[in-house]
């Protein structure tokens, strides 16, 4: 499997012929050019631009973008109903996490989270291989809210996203920057990766955080 960064907190992951991309963004509204790209599966965590542009995918694929379970190509989706922010979604409405499994590799994407996930969530969830978690704050968990979560799901890869970087739009002025949330997760800033390989084999016997380059 291989995992590279596109921005925000968009990923593309390919394994097994099969390419899924999350939370493509629309370029306008985050600062930030959205690479070429296509995909078999596209995973929308919410109804907003930075993070369901799916029209930005090429080709024509398969749009996830709520709770429920898929199977699409082999990748078999879970997604949960989850909030925007800690009111219940009264302030950002509702967020999908999703979990997904490609070639054996079990994957969880929190979209924007706006709070800590309930201890039933959380089970349900169970054993990762790789966690992406939003860290910068302000329309998500926050750096030490983040760690929690990590802490709570225990995966054997953690992947920062939705975080300040150079040339994003003044609307995201606000995030924390990546340095923040490894202060939290008390490790030393990793050198980044263009992009992670991950194989039943490879994983890592302790939790690691991965940065990846944009």
């Amino acid at each position: 499997m291989r995992i590279r960064f596109l921005g925000h907190s968009s990923f593309e992951i390919e394994a097994g012929g099969v390419t899924v991309v999350t939370d493509p963004f629309d370029s306008d509204k985050v600062g930030l050019p959205f690479p070429k790209v296509g995909a078999d599966l596209v995973l929308s965590s919410h109804d907003h631009l930075d993070h369901n542009a799916v029209d930005a995918v090429a080709g024509e694929p398969f749009a996830v973008s709520g709770p429920g379970e898929y199977e699409v190509g082999g990748v078999k989706v879970r997604g949960f109903e989850t909030f925007h922010d800690d009111k219940e979604g009264k302030e950002r409405g509702k967020n999908t996490v999703y979990l997904f499994q490609v070639e054996g590799i079990t994957l969880c994407h929190l979209g924007d989270l706006g709070h800590v996930l309930g201890e039933k969530v959380a089970e349900e969830i169970g054993e990762l291989d790789v966690l992406f978690v939003p860290v910068g704050g302000v329309y998500t968990i926050n750096p030490e809210q983040a760690a929690k979560v990590a802490a709570q799901l225990e995966s054997k890869y953690i992947v920062p996203m939705h975080y300040r970087v150079e040339g994003m739009a003044k609307t995201f002025d606000e995030l924390q920057p990546i340095s923040t949330f490894l202060e939290e997760m008390g490790v030393e800033s990793p050198e980044p990766k263009k992009e992670l390989s991950v194989s039943k084999k490879s994983l890592p016997e302790e939790p690691e955080v991965v940065v990846l380059e944009i």
